[in-house]
């Protein structure tokens, strides 16, 4: 079920935000509904990875509980190998499978592995429950705790990606508190937001990028505006869809009077690469800071150190991305890039003025975003000779142009989401009015679409 659909927004959510607040003193009912609920969004996906979500959840609690008994390390270990093992079955098992034959001469004939629905994310919730442990966190939770943790369907199958520590505490809070109407208005404004950024804007805006895409991945011969367009497309498209899914999941959570930590801030008005990686995907971002690049010893080395630990911990986000080599490039292109981003730092005695700076990074990520979306790296490096002028000039007839250079604009000046909702937004009449219908016409227009999934449910 996605939640850019009327099934979720008139039915589902109305649904369970009934069964919730007729029992939201008792806090295990509460729970239990939202378990319930959870398990039937994910069931709804395919229900057949419901008993494996429930197992591994269970099984994660357990080892939890093990260490919390005799304080064995060995058992934390052994978790986090374990949910390595499954994130590496079902989302690397072709790739390394077929890079091993290739090796050999051998054809791999593919297996009919499935991947779990946001098992990335969820995993990672996992793995950075059971490191904390190691690293001396006290927190062993009861299973009901533990399970809409794990769970909680607004943050379930595509982040944001929240630690034990953010959330299990806010389950003791009943939701009927002084917050309780600011929760509710501001959790409906940022669904609001996320289904226009969804449903009005990425979705018009794959309507250009993606025939420009497929035109280049059949050979067809781009001229230097349609790979310009391709990439802007696509960048603002991955932005828009991206972060309208993550508001619309932090205000969902809103709704019950739960926070989730916000996921975006206003990436592409960055300066340096450094600064665009702690404003994307804001939440792992700080998961590879602190379970990856910090262990492997982050800045507190010499330069050269530094610089491979930068590279190493990108790759492994590539690869995190997706199965593929087009991936890991990509996470290098990033390595690559943070690397000189420290080193000029160090080493320049001057920097670019700030308006320079921008224009640079926003270079940078268009051409990055390429190899992202490219199904390959012929079809990436097609688009790449068409931006550099190798196809000729020509022109290109963007479809829904408004909505596309608006959505420059508002990547590039307006605020995000979370402070536009914090700082500028105030109980209004004339803001309900609007966003009531905003919300009405939205809804429809959704309905006469065959629905697109988010992009980062494919990872």
């Amino acid at each position: 079920m996605l939640f850019s659909t009327q099934a979720f927004l008139i039915l589902f959510l109305p649904l369970v935000l009934i069964a919730f607040y007729n029992c939201v003193k008792i806090k295990i009912l509460r729970q239990l509904v939202l378990i319930s609920a959870s398990l039937l969004f994910y069931g709804i996906w395919n229900w057949h990875f419901v008993p494996f979500l429930v197992l591994l959840t269970f099984v994660n609690w357990i080892i939890a509980c093990q260490y919390g008994k005799n304080i064995q390390k060995g058992w934390l270990t052994g978790g986090v190998i374990l949910n390595l093992a499954m994130l590496g079955f079902f989302k690397y098992a072709n790739f390394f499978a077929e890079n091993i034959d290739d090796l050999f001469g051998i054809h791999h004939t593919t297996w009919n592995i499935i991947m779990p629905l946001g098992i990335s994310f969820f995993v990672f919730q996992k793995i950075s429950y059971l490191v904390d442990l190691r690293r001396g966190d006290k927190h062993i939770y009861n299973l009901i705790d533990f399970f809409e943790f794990v769970t909680f369907f607004p943050q379930l199958i595509s982040g944001p990606i929240v630690r034990h520590n953010e959330i299990i505490p806010q389950f003791e809070k009943n939701p009927i508190n002084p917050q309780l109407w600011e929760n509710i208005s501001k959790g409906l404004c940022l669904i609001l937001i996320g289904l226009v950024k969804k449903a009005g804007i990425a979705e018009s805006i794959a309507m250009t990028c993606n025939p420009l895409f497929d035109q280049a991945a059949s050979g067809q011969i781009l001229n230097m505006t349609e790979g310009w367009v391709a990439a802007i497309a696509y960048s603002l498209q991955i932005f828009f869809d991206f972060s309208g899914y993550s508001d619309m999941a932090i205000g969902t959570a809103l709704l019950f009077g739960l926070q989730l930590p916000y996921n975006f801030n206003a990436p592409y008005q960055s300066h340096n690469l450094q600064e665009f990686w702690r404003r994307w995907h804001m939440t792992l971002s700080r998961f590879l800071r602190d379970y990856l690049y910090i262990p492997l010893g982050g800045n507190r080395c010499g330069p050269i150190r530094q610089s491979a630990n930068l590279i190493t911990t990108m790759l492994l986000a590539g690869l995190w991305h997706g199965a593929g080599w087009s991936f890991v490039a990509w996470g290098g292109m990033h390595g690559i890039g943070l690397t000189i981003n420290h080193a000029w730092k160090k080493v320049v005695p001057f920097s670019f003025p700030r308006h320079i700076s921008w224009i640079i990074t926003l270079l940078f990520l268009s051409f990055s975003w390429v190899l992202f979306r490219a199904e390959n790296f012929s079809t990436a490096s097609h688009i790449w000779q068409s931006m550099i002028g190798m196809n000729g000039f020509g022109t290109y007839n963007i479809r829904h142009n408004i909505v596309f250079y608006l959505a420059i604009l508002l990547v590039l000046f307006c605020p995000s989401s979370q402070n536009l909702i914090n700082n500028y937004l105030r109980p209004s009449k004339w803001i309900a009015i609007i966003g009531g219908i905003a919300s009405a016409y939205f809804i429809l227009l959704i309905g006469g679409r065959i629905p697109d999934a988010f992009i980062y449910f494919r990872f």
